[in-house]
Order: C-alpha cells, then structure tokens, then sequence
C-alpha cells in the first residue's frame, strides 16, 4: 500500500498540474510549411510564461534583489535579465538570406543575417543604460557562445520607431532602447548546444528531439530567436525559436518533395515532455488538393492540420508525420514569372568604380493593388558615410521627392572613447500600387588605419541590412517587418603583402652582404705554386 502511494506521488508529481509549476506554464509547438519552389518551412516555438511576474526596477539594482526561484524557466537567462533589469529582449541568429518573393513573410519576423539584439530597459540614476547595455552584450555573448561582445558603440543605435515595445511598459520608469546587428556572425552548434539547455526538457523529449544539427544546419536557411516580453495581465514571456528552410527535393533520390520528420531531421518524437500544458504540430495544407497526409484525419482549422501530440488518438510514439503527392513523379519547378507572395519586394545594392565613392540603390516594389505607406530604416556603420544631398527618389528616372516623408537623419558622431557611432536614416516611403520606387544616394568609402582591418582585409566589410516596417497608424497593410540581404563593400586597402616583400628583399640583401664581407675577412689568401 505504502509503495503504490509512492507511485501515485511521483506520477502526479510529472503532471503540468502539480502546484510546483502553478506560477509557471510550458507550451511547444512545430509549424510546418510546405513551399512553392518544393522547399518546406519548418519553426520551433518552445514558451515558457511566468505568470504575474514583473520586470525589475532599474532604480533598485543599488539593492539586494529578492530570490527568484524557477522551475521551469531557465535560471541562466532569469539571472541575466534581473541583474540588467531587462524590461523585453530580442536576440536572433541567422544563418543565409531569407527569400521573402518565394517563401512568404516568416513566422517569426526576426530573419535578418548575422545576429541581431535589441532590449528595451528602464533608465536608472544607479547606472546607466549603456552600462547595463554593455553587461547585457557580454553575459548573453557567453551564455550563447557568440561574438556578442562586438555590438560596442560602434554599432549601437536606438530606432524606437521601427522597433516598439512588443508587449507592455512598466510605469516605473521612462525606457529607452539599445539595437545592434552583427551581420558577419556565423551560426553553428556551439550556439544550438545552450539554446536547447534553456530548455525544461531540453533535447531528451517532445519537440527539441527533432532537432538534429547536422540536418538543422545543412538547411537552406536557418535561424534561432531568443524573445523575452512583458504583458502586463499575463507576465514575463520567454519564445524560444528555431526556424529552418529544407530542400527535400535536393536531398531526395528522385527529386520528389515528399517529406516526413524523419527524413527531414533524421529523427523521431520518442515521448512528450512530461511538463508541457500543450504540444502540438502543425501542418500548413497546399492549395492543390492532389497531396496525401499521414496519419490520417487530423483535426482541420482554416486549412491548418494540427496533431496535439499527448491526447491524439491516432499518434502513437515514435512518431512520424509525413505528406507526399503520388500523383507527382518528379517536382516541377514554376516557371517564371512569379508573382511575389508579399505584398513588398525590396532588392538593394552599392557599386561604384573607385573604393573611396559608390552609389547605394534600393528598389522597392509594389505588388498589391493599393498604396503602401513603409517605414525605412538604414543604420550604418563608420565605414560609409551617406551623402543626404544626393538622395533622390525615382519611378520609372523621374524625380519623385514627394513619395519621401519624415526623413531623419543621425550622422556619426565622435564619442568619448574616440570612436565613431553609426549613422541611423529613417523616412516615410509612399509606395503607389503596381510601382517599382528607386532611392539612390551617394556613399563615401572610410579610410582606416591598417590595424583597423580584420585578418581577411581582401574580403571586404559585411553592411547591416536595411529595414521596412509597417507604420504603427497604418492598418490596413497586411505585412511585417522586412529585412534586406547583407552587402560586402569593398574599402581601401592596404598592401598587406608589402611587409612581406620588404622582409624578403632585406633578408636576400642581408644574406648576400654579411657572406661577402665574412668571406674576406675570414679567408686567408695563399699564393698556391703548381709544380710541373
């Protein structure tokens, strides 16, 4: 009897309902996207809700904080955002170029290369913003084990506009706001290893089983977001993301773009996280009606079919989800012309013939059948400095300066540790219905030092992508935030050879010179007499 309570104990003790996880709820879910050009759009949301949970006040760091007992959020990053007193935090790591003409806007808009962190935090008379900034970027930078520690001032602005709160603001302070990308950070395991340590079951059950890197990594495109919001009748947020672009067609035998999760991670769901309230996956159906899902008769909401993995009675573990078109003997690629999916399509560029000037160019196109009013953001850093009197705006190489509005420019600025800050461009755009819009500018190329360059000077400097956002006043706009690909300018550089030259050159001249002069002085000249 005494053993069978013990039993009763430990299994109502793995239920999300046990008064251990009251305050705190886990839910995960894997959405999954089959794609036009045969690709399959995969993203991992792991939430973890602190319910009735505050963020610190940033007028009490002076103070001893009150102990913060987690059982299901990760005690690394809660330590990390009370000691910075960390209102909403966003980090990305990305990895290739989001196609947004083909795949559609993502899931998560967070998708632009390199990395990418902004937080939002109460301004303090105990210390400073920037300070805590600078705190932030290191204890992240080592709890993720990436190159964090480089987003100095340098490469931090502040674009409140295209960066809102995502949740509430606390009244206890005014906030401001810190934003910094890396575009040239690579994404690897060492970032992935920490990312499934945050979370409760880590990669041992549910959802983060599938999450294979070799196959993660070897996708088209693939990413990881870290969201930490405040809402005030909720609490404290944590969405963790993983998101993924596979080419089964390109892995395939038979070029086909039939799928399953077993031949996309090359693993299987064994069991469900025991702590989880909910753990679904979702599959987004194709508008043709000629492909088969496996298992049969899932449930089916606005063309979504969802498979709640503890309750489903057609689920048994392992698991394996699977959608194939028989009818399809090879994937037949469309032919172009394509209608993009978004309702926006910006392409952008820089080119010139010198490395001291060049000419940066947006072209922005609009697909919908309505105007489109866009935020534009371009923050640069040092290395470029653009040219405000030589910005023109052209539809079809006419002048059209009045679809530019509220334009606002930060040129750099010396700061107190003699470095230069980035420069920010911000501007309305009014983009007319059917209309490619052109924005060109001239650009000045930096001189730098030569201790300034990187190791691999010849390859040239990674720029940030720009931003479009939908204004906050504009509703009606069915589209989110837009990040261009990365652009790699060329500087002046240094002949890094030439140290090398000079060191042969003297070496050889060197050499031929001490052997001379040691040869006469050490030799001993004889008269040597032959005899006949």
């Amino acid at each position: 009897m005494r053993r069978a309570s013990v039993w009763i104990f430990l299994a109502y003790l793995c239920t999300p309902s046990f008064a251990l996880y009251q305050e705190e709820l886990y839910r995960e879910d894997l959405r999954i996207q089959p794609l036009r050009d045969g690709r399959v759009s995969t993203t991992f949301s792991f939430v973890t809700v602190l319910e009735g949970a505050v963020p610190r006040n940033p007028k009490a760091l002076g103070q001893l904080d009150e102990s913060q007992h987690y059982a299901l959020f990760p005690l690394t990053l809660g330590q990390i955002l009370r000691e910075y007193a960390i209102t909403e935090l966003h980090l990305t790591l990305n990895a290739g170029k989001w196609n947004y003409d083909n795949w559609g806007h993502p899931h998560e808009a967070g998708v632009g290369t390199g990395a990418e962190l902004w937080a939002w935090m109460g301004a303090s008379e105990v210390t400073t913003v920037d300070d805590r900034w600078s705190g932030l970027r290191n204890a992240l930078s080592g709890l993720f084990c990436a190159s964090l520690g480089s987003l100095d001032s340098r490469r931090t602005l502040s674009p409140t506009v295209a960066f809102p709160l995502s949740g509430s603001a606390p009244t206890f302070a005014p906030h401001e706001l810190r934003h910094a990308t890396l575009p040239s950070e690579n994404v690897c395991t060492e970032n992935l290893t920490p990312f499934l340590k945050l979370l409760p079951c880590k990669s041992h059950a549910g959802l983060a089983a599938l999450l294979n890197p070799q196959k993660v990594f070897d996708a088209d495109w693939h990413g990881m977001g870290i969201h930490v919001i405040w809402k005030e009748d909720i609490g404290v947020e944590l969405k963790l993301t993983l998101q993924a672009v596979f080419n089964p067609v390109r892995t395939s035998a038979g070029k086909r773009r039939d799928w399953n999760l077993q031949s996309l991670f090359d693993r299987s769901i064994e069991r469900s996280c025991p702590v989880a309230s909910s753990s679904s996956i979702t599959v987004v159906l194709p508008e043709e009606t000629d492909y088969q899902i496996i298992p049969d008769y899932p449930a089916h909401v606005d063309g979504l079919a969802i498979f709640d993995l503890p309750s489903s009675s057609n689920f048994t573990f392992p698991s394996n989800i699977a959608m194939n078109w028989p009818s399809e003997h090879s994937f037949q690629y469309p032919l172009p012309p394509l209608t993009p999916v978004t309702p926006l399509s910006v392409k952008r560029t820089i080119h010139g013939t010198t490395q001291t000037r060049g000419v940066l160019s947006v072209f922005v196109t609009n697909n919908s059948p309505q105007e489109i009013s866009a935020g534009y953001l371009e923050m640069m850093p040092a290395l470029l400095t653009l040219w405000m009197h030589t910005l023109k705006v052209e539809i079809n190489a006419q002048i059209r300066n009045d679809l530019l509005s509220g334009l606002k420019y930060h040129p750099p600025s010396l700061q107190s540790n003699d470095r230069l800050s980035p420069s920010m461009l911000q501007a309305v755009l009014t983009i007319p219905p059917q209309t490619t819009l052109k924005i060109s500018m001239e650009v000045n190329k930096a001189f730098l030092k030569y201790t300034e360059h990187p190791p691999d000077a010849m390859r040239g400097w990674d720029l940030p992508g720009a931003v479009f956002f939908p204004l906050p006043q504009s509703s009606r706009d069915n589209w989110e935030r837009i990040y261009t690909p990365t652009l790699l300018v060329d500087l002046p550089t240094p002949d890094f050879s030439m140290p090398y030259n000079v060191i042969i050159l003297s070496c050889t001249l060197m050499t031929l010179i001490f052997g001379s002069i040691f040869n006469l002085l050490t030799r001993k000249w004889v008269v040597v007499e032959i005899q006949e």
